[in-house]
């Protein structure tokens, strides 16, 4: 459904992004993830033809960037970061207008159009509202439904969720999630859970680069180093520290914090040992009181500082 291969782009001297190259098949909601200026939205003004390479060149619902542009923005919708809305207008007046200039033209169609993507985005109740009485996540909403109104087989949204207060981000997350299926969704953020939460697979970009594409799931499996297990003790501390010490494969214990007795402590162990099950053994068998073992998993913030940090 996406293909790009080697995009480069200059802005004089100045490099946005360098070789990037990735697949995105039919369906698949995939998350752009990267820290500010690190490429993402160039990015995705290439694949919407906003703008041109440096060199390469990627292909839109099989529509090449260079020779078919017009292709590609018939099979594109897209919702850029600061959503463009004509706010003297009403939220049926401004679909008609996205819909005449987007090529939907014919009466029914149009009617049938605006209506089918006002329910999908929950506008029906605001349909004669004026934008700028909209609170912002409903004109994130028609936003979306802008993108939607000649029916693209391909969404791109930038920072869709940005600026939006909890109760919104869930609804828009919602939204986006029900979208699936139907369409490819390219979804560019700086906001971790997003992708977590929302896309199947993510494009990590640092310094205008891909540093790794996969699953959320697949990339901590790979960066995961040894386990991070917490225990919370009932006993004197340092002979805690010493009995936990004294387990094969421990390779620090940090003290938390302590009460009445009970202390808490982080063990990070060599990457091929689970000491799980000897761990909980040996303090207990050690007369402590063991109140409490649990294992850290890697989050998707720890992967995405591991690879935008490393040299």
């Amino acid at each position: 459904m996406i293909r790009a291969s080697g995009l480069t782009k200059y802005y004089g001297k100045t490099k946005a992004i360098e070789n990037v190259s990735f697949s995105i098949e039919k369906g698949e909601i995939v998350g752009l993830l990267g820290p500010n200026a690190a490429g993402k939205t160039t990015i995705m003004r290439i694949l919407t033809c906003f703008l041109t390479p440096t060199s390469g060149t990627a292909t839109v619902n099989n529509f090449d960037i260079w020779e078919e542009p017009e292709g590609v923005q018939k099979s594109v919708g897209y919702l850029p970061e600061r959503n463009p809305l004509y706010e003297e207008m009403t939220v049926g007046e401004f679909l008609n207008f996205v819909a005449e200039i987007k090529g939907v033209r014919k009466k029914r169609e149009k009617i049938q159009r605006i209506s089918d993507v006002m329910e999908k985005c929950g506008l029906l109740n605001v349909e004669k509202k004026l934008i700028w009485k909209l609170s912002k996540g409903y004109r994130q909403r028609v936003g979306i439904a802008q993108a939607l109104i000649n029916n693209p087989p391909v969404l791109i949204l930038d920072e869709p969720t940005i600026g939006l207060d909890p109760k919104q981000i869930i609804e828009t997350r919602k939204l986006i999630r029900e979208l699936a299926g139907e369409r490819t969704i390219i979804l560019s953020t700086h906001i971790l859970p997003e992708v977590s939460m929302t896309c199947e697979r993510v494009i990590i970009i640092n310094e205008g680069k891909i540093v790794a594409t996969d699953t959320v799931e697949n990339l901590t499996a790979k960066l995961k180093g040894g386990m991070e297990i917490t225990v919370e003790v009932e006993g004197e501390k340092e002979k805690i520290k010493e009995c936990i010490g004294s387990i094969e494969g421990v390779e620090e214990i940090e003290f938390l914090h302590g009460r009445e007795n009970i202390n808490r402590f982080t063990v990070r162990t060599r990457k091929d040992r689970d000491i799980r099950k000897e761990l909980s053994a040996k303090i207990v068998n050690s007369g402590f009181g063991l109140l409490e073992i649990s294992l850290k998993e890697m989050s998707l913030e720890d992967v995405f500082v591991k690879l935008t940090t490393e040299e």
